[in-house]
């Protein structure tokens, strides 16, 4: 009882020559006798045939019985008495509910009729009678391996397909829970992809990673460890530096100034480094290091390029004859005596290895968050800054580098922890003011971590992630130096932001903040 038929035939060829007899409903039944030539029992022989238009098929005590009859003298009993069959396996993949729900122009009769009744129920019984349970494609030459050995069929195998099958059904269940409740019910679904060395904390054990069904090649999932030894922390700086440099990379895609070398460097979650050259990657490292020395120390550290040992020893060495302990990197591409280099003892130096960071996109799929009780939903972070879109109110006109610095200090901004202002100059980074309670506070953090970089504010870009409720931020900005504003607007004292920035000669740019406000990490 198979949707999808592709490989069917050899599946069942094989399963003939161990000996098997088939037994399969009518369309498979069908392929498997006229296209392969094999010999199968159908379905109907023993249930009669199909009613309501193939809406029931095998939904009957003679198929079910022979599934969950328990394999003692009397159940076998029962079974010959009324001429049942035992059976040993079943193959079963589901209608496709997902793909008709997506589907443009689905409607409710298109979803019922692509609801599976029969095959979930099949693969049900199977798991709670201890049979052979296979719901996915994928599975299947596993077992043919393990049954053409001759060994005894291993029993822990067995419990694993059968929680697969559990696993299966709730999540499709739970699509059509979604769909017929219009989001009423919410859930998700993951499966265990690695054990963490602990929590946020030590003492927070056992941690672990669990990946959700996705076709990103960015999925957290698709990045192979090569050294290290990953905890919770290292997954959550992994997840927001990829955050961070995807939304470099788009925008400055979108706006054709060329990708580049990007190199970003964060601490506890939020970018303390950044720098982005044409194609020199010495040059990127060494500028995204300069930000601010004192925070990448033990710090995650993410790439669109490669990482040979040059480029390694530029991370542990550069401004200083001591080994800088770095706690992650993340790039496209590893060379071996890159590795060598950045591993630490202990496994404290994780490397991570996806070439899919070579054109970094977007993460679109929804995020969840854990509260207390219950999660909350929202649509992720996809916002991309236009700054020639007709929402963008320019006072005074900046330059194209001082645009580009302010495209970086939004894409570098809008995935740090909000209240923040983010300062960028020549392309790259130079101070990140987050977490702040009050925008001005901000503002003096920022520029007080351009100390920290050796660098000074002067003609440096700023971008606040929502407006100045006064314009004290602002100033603060200006008098330090910066050339340059990007901000939403929203607050009754705009007015008085946009004088103070026309009389300093300082460029603003205002974004709407219902549209644009670049809160993120709450």
């Amino acid at each position: 009882m198979v949707y999808h038929k592709s490989g069917i035939i050899e599946f069942a060829s094989r399963l003939l020559k161990l000996g098997w007899k088939l037994l399969a409903s009518g369309g498979t039944a069908k392929k498997l006798r006229e296209e392969g030539g094999l010999e199968v029992t159908d379905i109907a022989t023993l249930v009669g045939e199909s009613i309501f238009g193939h809406r029931v098929v095998s939904l009957s005590r003679e198929i079910y019985a022979g599934l969950l009859a328990r394999d003692n003298p009397e159940d076998r009993a029962v079974l010959q008495q009324r001429g049942i069959p035992w059976t040993d396996l079943v193959c079963v993949d589901l209608y496709p509910l997902a793909a008709e729900i997506a589907k443009e122009g689905s409607t409710l009769e298109s979803v019922i009729e692509q609801t599976d009744i029969g095959g979930p129920t099949a693969l049900r019984a199977a798991a709670k009678g201890g049979r052979i349970a296979i719901c996915d494609p994928a599975d299947r030459e596993s077992v043919l391996k393990m049954l053409e050995s001759g060994q005894p069929f291993d029993g822990e195998f067995r419990k694993r397909l059968a929680a697969k099958v559990e696993f299966t059904i709730a999540k499709y269940c739970m699509e059509s829970a979604r769909y017929l409740s219009s989001g009423g019910y919410e859930g998700i679904f993951g499966e265990r992809v690695r054990q963490l060395k602990y929590g946020e904390n030590p003492w927070q054990t056992p941690a672990h990673q669990y990946a959700i069904e996705s076709d990103d090649p960015l999925a957290l999932h698709n990045f192979r460890l090569v050294e290290g030894n990953p905890s919770h922390t290292t997954m959550t700086d992994l997840d927001r530096s990829l955050q961070t440099l995807t939304h470099i990379a788009v925008v400055l895609d979108k706006r054709s100034y060329g990708v580049g070398s990007i190199a970003v460097g964060v601490k506890h979650g939020n970018a303390c480094g950044q720098a982005t050259t044409n194609s020199d990657r010495a040059l990127a490292l060494q500028q995204m290091l300069h930000g601010n020395l004192t925070a990448i120390f033990g710090g995650a550290i993410i790439t669109n390029f490669p990482m040979a040992e040059a480029e390694a020893a530029t991370l542990l060495h550069y401004e200083s004859q001591k080994r800088r302990p770095i706690d992650v990197v993340a790039a496209p591409e590893f060379s071996d005596g890159a590795i060598e280099e950045l591993s630490r003892k202990e496994g404290k130096c994780k490397l991570f290895v996806n070439p899919a960071l070579r054109s970094a996109t977007l993460d679109t799929l929804r995020r969840f968050r854990q509260v207390r009780g219950g999660f909350l939903v929202q649509p992720n972070y996809t916002f991309v800054l236009d700054l020639n879109a007709s929402y963008v109110k320019k006072y005074g006109q900046a330059t194209p580098e001082q645009e580009l610095d302010m495209l970086l200090a939004w894409a570098i901004g809008s995935t740090s922890n909000s209240n923040k202002i983010t300062l960028v100059k020549f392309r790259q980074l130079i101070g990140n003011g987050v977490s702040q309670q009050s925008r001005v506070e901000a503002a003096e953090l920022a520029v007080l971590k351009v100390k920290y970089s050796g660098d000074i504010p002067q003609g440096a870009s700023a971008y606040s992630d929502s407006f100045f409720p006064f314009p004290d931020g602002p100033k603060l900005l200006i008098d330090a130096g910066v050339s340059a504003i990007l901000t939403t607007s929203g607050s009754i004292r705009d007015g008085e932001t946009v004088t103070l920035c026309k009389e300093r000669n300082v460029p603003l740019y205002m974004i709407p903040d219902e549209l644009c406000r670049g809160f993120f990490g709450h």
